[in-house]
Order: structure tokens, then sequence, then C-alpha cells
């Protein structure tokens, strides 16, 4: 017998016999409901026999045959109101399964989210591709999709999402572009960290959407639930349908802060903040600036995140002015990082540990945030070192800055379009699928190995916008992202450490050693930071022009 688990209630498994009913049973099962049609193959046991069986092993039974390939919304309907009036939990079966974990999508299309049935199903084995834009549309059959058509779809308003499509339109002024994001509001993220150490303020962070969707391009201010890359089809909540010659995902990631048992309750109070919200980051400042003394925890997830050096730049910026207003001897600041380095390119650790050392930090490895209790402030961490028997110890803060979890959007990872992992499944030099030659992807959602900052969507953008140009005119690819990523750590104000590498932590510096030493804290790259970044996001990166960010060709040989 091959059961699978859908959900607490369900499972499906193909034909099942009935000497395997006892065995049904004893694993707990209450009911089991039949999809298949009497006499659909010459050795299949008839509905009648199963359900003898099931009555002497005290289980309900229920017949709902469908023909394979068609089931109706109606049969949708009363596989639903069997699952609310039958014993749970429920197995239900076919010839293979698939047809009872389709009227489970089905029926549960209006009580939860696409992605959570698709992923659901695609862990319990069963792709339910060919129902997606019924799922999307509550389970019922679609009658009007609204379908629209564009040479490009480009998923995704962010940093990655504007400056394709500002860089695609410049190539090409004649495309049919089509931008879709559902925000109103876009976010200078890389700013966040200046927020949080009082040198930015938050409104310069942020500007509509509208005021920056490139001219020409169509903005679809809609979510995606659901790819169809075989029908090159983007299928939009509500279930309008858009078609696509070539399609370009860039969503960004998910920040999972339910994952921490307690942290959505407790964010914004309770001393628990986090520069990786804009609402949050001006809390960070405030408790920063008044700090009188206590400990000061600071936190990094597993890999990957958005901007590794994020959660350490937090720590050097509040010990920088713990330091300046006298108050650091009654601070004890500790580093929580659930990975086992300071930073992951050698070449600029020595320079983060002086400052580790000037602030009197504590570097906690191998220690993952996995619950807090804001009131009694309270954190608790499993520590997980190598080679060693995982443990849970909780500490008590007075300050806390968590930086989240972090994965792919659920409806990426449910996606034809993911590769094991969740991520984009992407050719690291191309940045063009592996699966589907007319997708591609870039930002933080797709499975390079690189650094996931802003710095490398800059670089990335004009690397797809050329070979998708390519593309269109019939050629191969002409251009390579070299895994490009930029981490201007924030070590004190007024001096940062310049981090440019790309894979496999090769040193990609932008300038002259003599202007800027990266391996050293310099008050150009502070300047660089903030005087000149953010004027090159606003004006060049979104706008389509490429300062500094022209892609390296591929060779000839």
């Amino acid at each position: 017998m091959d059961i699978r688990k859908i959900a607490d209630d369900i499972a499906a498994s193909p034909q099942i016999t009935p000497a395997d009913v006892p065995q049904i049973a004893g694993a707990g099962y209450r009911a089991i409901i039949c999809n298949r049609p009497d006499g659909e193959g010459a050795d299949q046991p008839n509905f009648e026999e199963i359900e003898s069986a099931a009555k002497a092993a005290g289980l309900e039974a229920r017949y709902i045959p469908v023909v394979s390939g068609k089931v109706q919304d109606t049969d949708a309907e009363a596989f639903g109101k069997a699952l609310r009036d039958l014993p749970g939990p429920v197995l239900a079966y076919c010839r293979s399964g698939t047809r009872s974990a389709t009227l489970w999508s089905l029926s549960q299309a209006k009580a939860l989210p696409p992605a959570h049935i698709l992923a659901a199903t695609k862990e319990a084995g069963y792709d339910m591709a060919g129902v997606v834009r019924r799922i999307v549309n509550g389970g019922k059959t679609p009658t009007d999709t609204g379908d629209a058509k564009f040479d490009v779809v480009v998923v995704g308003g962010g940093a990655a999402g504007i400056a394709v499509s500002a860089s695609l339109k410049a190539r090409k002024p004649e495309l049919n572009i089509a931008l879709l994001d559902p925000a109103d509001i876009h976010y200078y993220q890389p700013g966040w960290t200046m927020v949080g150490g009082g040198i930015f303020e938050p409104q310069t962070t942020a500007r509509t959407m509208g005021s920056l969707i490139p001219r020409g391009v169509h903005w679809i201010k809609a979510a995606v639930a659901a790819f169809e890359p075989e029908d090159n089809a983007v299928v939009l909540d509500g279930c309008r349908v858009v078609k696509y010659d070539r399609l370009i995902v860039c969503p960004g990631l998910k920040l999972d802060w339910h994952k921490v048992e307690g942290l959505v309750d407790t964010l914004g109070k309770n001393g628990v903040t986090s520069n990786y919200r804009y609402d949050l980051a001006p809390y960070t400042w405030e408790l920063v600036r008044g700090f009188k003394g206590g400990r000061a925890l600071f936190t990094q997830p597993p890999m990957p995140i958005k901007c590794a050096g994020a959660p350490q730049k937090a720590l050097y910026l509040s010990g920088d002015h713990w330091f300046r207003t006298g108050v650091l001897p009654r601070v004890q600041i500790e580093f929580m990082n659930a990975g086992g380095v300071l930073f992951g390119v050698k070449d600029y650790v020595p320079a983060l540990e002086t400052y580790i050392e000037k602030y009197r930090a504590k570097l906690n490895f191998f220690h993952n945030l996995v619950a807090v209790d804001g009131p009694a402030r309270k954190a608790t961490f499993k520590v997980a070192k190598p080679d060693t028997e995982p443990t849970e110890v909780t500490v008590e803060f007075d300050m806390m800055h968590v930086c989240p979890p972090q994965t792919a959007p659920d409806f990426i990872r449910v996606s034809p379009l993911a590769d094991a992992a969740g991520w984009v499944d992407v050719d690291q030099n191309t940045l063009r699928h592996k699966t589907y030659d007319n997708v591609w992807s870039l930002g933080d959602v797709m499975n390079a190995p690189n650094a996931k900052t802003a710095a490398a969507a800059r670089m990335q953008a004009p690397v797809v916008a050329e070979n998708v140009a390519a593309d269109i005119d019939g050629k191969a690819p002409v251009a390579l992202y070299n895994g490009y990523g930029s981490c201007p750590l924030t070590v004190e104000r007024g001096k940062i450490v310049l981090a440019e590498f790309g894979y496999g932590g090769a040193l990609l510096p932008s300038f002259p050693k003599w202007l800027i030493d990266g391996t050293k804290p310099t008050r150009a790259a502070w300047l660089l930071k903030e005087q000149i970044l953010p004027p090159v996001y606003w004006k060049a990166m979104l706008r389509g022009k490429e300062w500094m960010a022209k892609p390296e060709p591929v060779s000839a040989s």
C-alpha cells in the first residue's frame, strides 16, 4: 500500500484491496472514499467489496466515482461534503491517487491559499498543474479568464524587476512589456540599516510604485497565484491569465517571521525590533538611542538571506552609538549567528573582528533563534554545533534586533520553475532557466550561489536584458553574470568595510585600492553608501542607466 498524507485529515492512495482495509484502520483512518468507477480496470475490486471490508473493520465508506481526466465542479463539491460528513482522518483512493488529490485540491480552494494546496499535494507526490486555474478560481472551472498577451512579462516590482524592465525597454523600445506587482509602494531596502542607525529618515527610502514603472511598461497591479510555463502563462489572483512570449521572474524572497515562535506578537515592542521592515527600522534607532545598559542580542538565521551583512551592520552601528555616548561599558552585546563564521568571504573578516573587539561583542556561532517570549524578554535558540547533538538555550535580553528566517515566496516554491530547495532554477552565468528556455530570473529569488543584495540585482539586470534581447533576435546568450555582490558593512558612523565579491568569494572591487580598499574601513566607502548609492539607485538603476554595470560578454572562444 502507498498511503500519501496530504493534510492531517486526508490522505490519498492508489487502488486498495479488501485485504488492505485492516491495515488502513490500524493506521488510524476512520473512513474511506472511493473515487474510481467500478469496472475501470480488469483487476480492480468493486466498491461493494471495499465497503464490506470497511464495515467489518469499523470504518465508514463513501463512493464518489470520477472518470479519469474529467473531474467536474460537482464532483469536488461532493468530495468536500464527504470530508465534512465523514469521521476523519479519511483515506481517498483511485487508480493512482491523482483524482483523489485533485478532488481534495478543488474542494479546499475557497478555504486554503493556492500555494498551500499546491505545496501539500506536491509533497505527497501529486502534480496539480492541470487544475491550477481552477484552484485559483476557488475550485470552479473558469468561464472568463480575461487573457492578456505580452512580449515579455516581468514578475516583481522590486529593485530587480523595475531595473530589468527599464534596461530591456532601453534596448528594445518597441517591446510590449508587462510588470506584475500588487504593491503600492517601492522601498529602497538598503537604506533601512541607515534608518536603524539614525542616519536616514524612513520616508527617504519609499516612493510610489507608479512613479517608478518605466515609461511604456504596463503595470498590472495584481499578485501572481501560479505559473503554467508549458502554456507560457501566469495565473493571477482571481484567475486572470496573462500570456507571454518570454518571462522574467524576480519577486524577491519571503521574510518568514512566523517561523520563530512568538516573534510576530512582540515585534515593535518589548525591546524587539528589526531593520528588515520599514515600520520597525525607526524603532531600532529609538531603542539604541534610549538604551542605558543591559544585554543586546543581534540574530542571524541560516543562509540564504538578503544582505547577509545586515544583521551585523545593526550591531556595529548600535555599538558605535553606545561607544560614542559612553554607554558601552554597561552593555553586553551578543551576536547570535546560525552560521559558523562572522562573514563568508575571509578577506573582510580581520577588519570586522577589530570592531567586534572594540564593541566587546560576544560571538555565538551555530545559534538559531526559534522562539521569543517578548513580555519575559527571553529568547530561545537551537544550538547545532558540528558533530554534537543539537540543544536549546534560553537567553534573557533587554533589546534584540532580529533578522527573520527567509525563503522563496510560496507561489515560487510550489511552481514548476523551482528547484528542490524552492528557488528558481537558473544557469548561474546566463540567468536563464535550466528547463524553460523562454524564462529568466534575477534578484533574491533565483538559485545562483551569489549574495542576495541590491548591488547584485544592479549587475544582473543588464545581463538578463542583454540575453533576452539576444534571444528575441534569434541569438545565443551574449552576457554573463560573474556572481557580483556588494555588502557595505557599516562598522561605525562614518566608516564602511566595502565588501565586493563574486562566485567563490573572488574579490571584485569596483575602485582602485588607493581610492577604496574594501578590506579596510574607509570614509570614502561611507560617503559612497550615504550620498552616492541612493541617487544611483533611484536615478540610474531603476531607469535603465547602467552606470558601472555593463554586462560581461560571452567569450568569443
